[in-house]
Order: structure tokens, then C-alpha cells, then sequence
């Protein structure tokens, strides 16, 4: 899923069934971050208050900070990248099958991200609760492709089966023609990596589209046709995340907004589903929140998500430039930096990581790691 989907119709499902505004915020914000966590290494100069730099050891840097991919950067292609990123976050492994490749492909609702989803829910924290929407969203939008480099991902016969709208980015447009490239030459091209190749598909809301993958165990290219309609997917996970937000709202009846008025799941799917690009289907989100009274429209900064915002706050040096790297070295933190969102951020990912690592082991899937 896009953030259309990860962030303003998480806020909206939030808001909706009554968690107060500022949590609703960090859930949703939490949801998109997952795809937008760039960096993965921080050092802190000494200019930093002393016990920040005792509290990170000899060498001050924060590390495995990252939740955030990219099929086409070569240095995602790296065990650590793989697992700890794409897998853990984006296509959480269902653990069916007879090998390893079968077990590491992504299932709707699967054993452990379900566990995790579990565990957000008992906790009063919206940042765990956010990651592990995005996570548990990804397993309706990816199921049925891995998060390693592996011939489940290696597909054929793709086409759309209603049309697509045109994004206004030169992405989808190269997007588009390398979907005219033969099979035979494809996998030169894109990487059997996520769901590369079959592009963006698997996260357009309103799509109807087919492909065909190997069924066979050992990968001799007995091909089956799949039928996918993205917008039951899309319908049935936010179904269902609106009784998970539920769930955590009950655990936590102190973020209860009287206020607010729950709006029928018709109206919500007709905004998720709608046949607009990204940019409209965000528009179209903005509206909603305010028409629908869930925000005001004084909340911009809530109604306009920024990929930065945690960053802002949390670094005191902070500059676009220097903070859009995966490697962020000499930075100066806010005073109040352990308790910054950002921070609270990367926390959870670390918890997030033990719990993924621990139930992929409980459910017969062994991933090497350094958490477990």
C-alpha cells in the first residue's frame, strides 16, 4: 500500500472509531514513517549532553534505525537490508510451505505479524501499534511475494485488467514501459526482489489485475494464474484494522474523543477504493477528514503528512540534505531527544525486530539475526 492508504486512511479509520486526535496522528504517522525511515546510521558528536553519550556507549551512534526499501538502489541487495527491512516490515513471511523460499513468502495475516499486531495492542504506545498496521496492511497488498531476492518473485503473463491511471511521476511512466519487456529478458531488468515485477500493482486501491507464478516446490515452472482485486483486499484489511484500532482503544479507554462520531465503512471504502492517482486519492482524504468532522482544518499539520517532521524535531542540526543519507554522522539531538517520537520510533522497531525474529522461530521459519 501507498501512503494514501498507510497514512490518511489509518488517521481516518483512527479518528473514526474515537481515538483522540494527537494519537490517531502518531498511529497513522507511525504507519506511513515505516516507509520513509531512510536512515539506519547515526553518530552523535560530543557536543551532545553527557549522558546521551554515556547512555550509547563509547562510540555514540544509534544503528539499525532503518524500516524503508528501495528495489532499485543496490544497496538494498544485502542480507541485513532484506531481513531486517523488506521482510520484517513489508512482506512479513507467512511461514507456509516445504523450503525456506515457500516459507519466507508473504501471507495475508500472517502467524507473526499477527503476534506482533497482538502484542501493539496490549501496550498504551500508538508508534507500536502504527508499525504494526503498516506491517499487518503490507500482508493483504503483498501476499504472495517474498522479501529476499527469490524465484517466487520471478512471475509472468502480467497485465492489468482495468486501466490505470497515470501518476503525474516519471517513475510510472518508465514503470509502464518496462512492463512491455518480454519475460524472457525481464528478470535482467528487474529483480525477482518484492513485488518488482509486477511494479506498482499490488498497491493501486482500485485495481483488478492478473499474473502467473511457479505453484511447484522445487521452482520447474509449472505456472498458475492469479486474479487479484485490490479493492477486496484493500477493503477487507481496513475492515479489519478498524477492529484491531478497537482492540486498542478498549485497552486504553483514557484516548476515547467523545466527540467524534464513527462514519459508515461504505463512505470510508468509497475514498480507499476510489479510481484517482495518488495525489487526488490524498486530496480526497484531506476532504473527508474535515467534511467528515474527524479534523479540523486547522490541523495542517496533521491533514498534510511530512516525511520529515519527526526528524525536525528530534535533531537540532537538522538540514534536508544532510539527513536524507543512510549514513548520518557528527548530529547534535534536542535536548529532550529520548523522548522525541523519533526516537520513540526507532525504539519500537527494536522491539518490533525481537518479536518478529522470535515468532518467525516459534512458526519453523529460522532467519539469521542479532536480535534472537
Amino acid at each position: 500500500m501507498q501512503i494514501d492508504a498507510h497514512y490518511y486512511a489509518v488517521l481516518a479509520m483512527a479518528r473514526s472509531v474515537g481515538i483522540e486526535k494527537e494519537t490517531a496522528h502518531k498511529i497513522a504517522y507511525a504507519s506511513q514513517f515505516v516507509d520513509d525511515a531512510k536512515i539506519n546510521h547515526i553518530t552523535l558528536n560530543n557536543d551532545n549532553e553527557k549522558y546521551l553519550l554515556e547512555k550509547f556507549n563509547e562510540k555514540p551512534e544509534i544503528k539499525n534505525a532503518a524500516t524503508c526499501h528501495n528495489y532499485f538502489k543496490i544497496d538494498t541487495f544485502n542480507y541485513g537490508a532484506m531481513v531486517n527491512n523488506t521482510a520484517a516490515f513489508h512482506f512479513v513471511p507467512g511461514c507456509d510451505g516445504d523450503n525456506f523460499a515457500k516459507k519466507m513468502r508473504c501471507k495475508k495475516e500472517s502467524p507473526i505479524v499477527m503476534n506482533i499486531l497482538k502484542e501493539a495492542k496490549r501496550d498504551n504506545d500508538p508508534i507500536k501499534l502504527g508499525i504494526a498496521l503498516h506491517a499487518y496492511a503490507d500482508t493483504f497488498s503483498h501476499q504472495g511475494f517474498s522479501g529476499i531476492p527469490s524465484k517466487v518473485n520471478d512471475v509472468d503473463e502480467i497485465e492489468p485488467l482495468n486501466k490505470i491511471n497515470s501518476e503525474k511521476n516519471i517513475k510510472e511512466f518508465l514503470m509502464n514501459i518496462v512492463n512491455d519487456v518480454k519475460h524472457a529478458k525481464k528478470g535482467l531488468v528487474i529483480p525477482a526482489y518484492g513485488h518488482a515485477q509486477v511494479f506498482k500493482y499490488s498497491d493501486i486501491p482500485y485495481l483488478k489485475w492478473k499474473y502467473s507464478y511457479d505453484q511447484t516446490n522445487d521452482f520447474t515452472k509449472n505456472y498458475r494464474e492469479e486474479v487479484v482485486d485490490n479493492k477486496d483486499r484493500f477493503q477487507e484489511a481496513f475492515l479489519n484494522i478498524k477492529k484491531h484500532l478497537d482492540d486498542f482503544l478498549k485497552n486504553n479507554p483514557e484516548l476515547k474523543d467523545t466527540k467524534v462520531e464513527e462514519v459508515g465503512i461504505e463512505k470510508f471504502n468509497d475514498v480507499l477504493t476510489s479510481k484517482k492517482v495518488t495525489e487526488d486519492r490524498i486530496n480526497n482524504w484531506r476532504n473527508f477528514l474535515v467534511e467528515q468532522e474527524l479534523l479540523s482544518e486547522s490541523d495542517e499539520e496533521i491533514l498534510s503528512y511530512d516525511e520529515d517532521l519527526w526528524l525536525k524535531k528530534a535533531f537540532d542540526d537538522y538540514s534536508k540534505e544532510k539527513y536524507c543519507n543512510r549514513i548520518v554522522e557528527d548530529v547534535k539531538v534536542v535536548d529532550d531527544f529520548l523522548k522525541t517520537d523519533w526516537y520513540k520510533y526507532y525504539e519500537a522497531t527494536q522491539w518490533y525486530k525481537k518479536i518478529f525474529f522470535s515468532s518467525a522461530e516459534e512458526h519453523g521459519l529460522m532467519i539469521p539475526n542479532e536480535y534472537v
